[in-house]
């Protein structure tokens, strides 16, 4: 399938693939003839570099460690019209690329979320990662309000409108997240496309660590959850200080209203002050979804500046 006019580029975030990067890169030039494939080497300490040269590759280096700093990276130097984003463990279906990229012009959208269809006879996901990938998939509806199939897929692919506007604060693996957050909170038009996804090839090792990569997302959702939704994260720590202090201050006043005494200082003082820790709270709050609320015209506006994806060649 040709996309002509079209400027396309995939990105492949590498360390120490030299096994399937190969594989990958000549896969996606079959699939999408005329795209240009940016592998990024990220410090291996294999011949993956050469082999994906070999395959037809344009590679890069990228000397600070994590998938995050790839993606910022290649985001910042990088100039198309359509990216594309897969891991090169060549455990993502490449065939699928020509799909993604025509779902993504027939929008127009400006991202493609490549959710992972998995054989349960022949699982490819490590232990416990499919359960993980779903309490963040419930975590992040529940918290951004908008439901998705599979936020942790390395692939996808995205305008150049999102891939400029995209902030890429995110170090690690927990890029996934990021990307998925701020499709979500920028509201930009965006669809699934369901991939195949396959086991790594013999000799591969992944790079996940199941733990760390977990407590590393969840600690970027609060982050994010504090500076995307503050008003709604302080309003229930306020809520939360102002019930406690309820609850201690319903005897308090039980006791007054017998006796017109105040018999626990002490608590009355506690109770007192978590009142007020948690108006402070509030309007925090408040303060913050205001600078949100800017924040938010400024990246509609940095988004704007650029245009739509269109294709008006013909596709065959």
């Amino acid at each position: 399938m040709a996309f002509d006019g079209l400027q396309i580029a995939a990105i492949v975030p590498c360390y120490n693939e030299e096994i399937a990067v190969g594989t990958v890169v000549k896969d996606l030039l079959a699939a999408v003839p005329g795209m240009t494939v940016y592998v990024y080497d990220n410090r291996s300490s294999d011949r993956t570099a050469e082999v994906a040269a070999a395959a037809g590759a344009v590679v890069r280096t990228e000397s600070r460690p994590g998938k995050g700093n790839v993606v910022r990276r290649a985001f910042a130097d990088i100039e198309a019209d359509v990216y594309l984003l897969i891991d090169g463990d060549d455990t993502y279906d490449a065939s699928a690329a020509p799909t993604m990229i025509k779902t993504l012009l027939s929008g127009p959208y400006d991202h493609v979320l490549g959710t992972r269809t998995d054989d349960p006879e022949a699982t490819a996901y490590r232990p416990g990662h499919a359960a993980g990938n779903r309490m963040f998939n419930k975590l992040i509806g529940a918290l951004f309000g908008e439901q998705v199939t599979d936020m942790l897929s390395g692939y996808r692919v995205f305008s150049r409108r999102f891939v400029k506007s995209f902030p890429a604060l995110s170090r690690e693996f927990e890029i996934e997240t990021e990307l998925t957050v701020h499709a979500v909170n920028l509201r930009v038009p965006q669809v699934e496309v369901p991939v195949g996804f396959k086991d790594r090839p013999d000799g591969s090792e992944s790079k996940l660590r199941t733990y760390h990569d977990g407590f590393r997302i969840l600690r970027l959702i609060g982050g994010l959850l504090q500076y995307e939704r503050p008003l709604a994260l302080f309003s229930a720590i306020g809520s939360i200080f102002v019930l406690i202090a309820i609850i201690l201050g319903i005897p308090l006043l039980v006791t007054y209203a017998q006796t017109h005494e105040v018999p626990r200082l002490p608590t009355a003082i506690l109770a007192t002050g978590l009142v007020m820790v948690g108006i402070m709270s509030f309007v925090i709050g408040l303060i913050l979804n205001g600078i949100l609320r800017l924040r938010q015209e400024n990246a509609r506006l940095a988004y704007l500046r650029l245009p739509s994806v269109t294709h008006s060649g013909p596709t065959t």
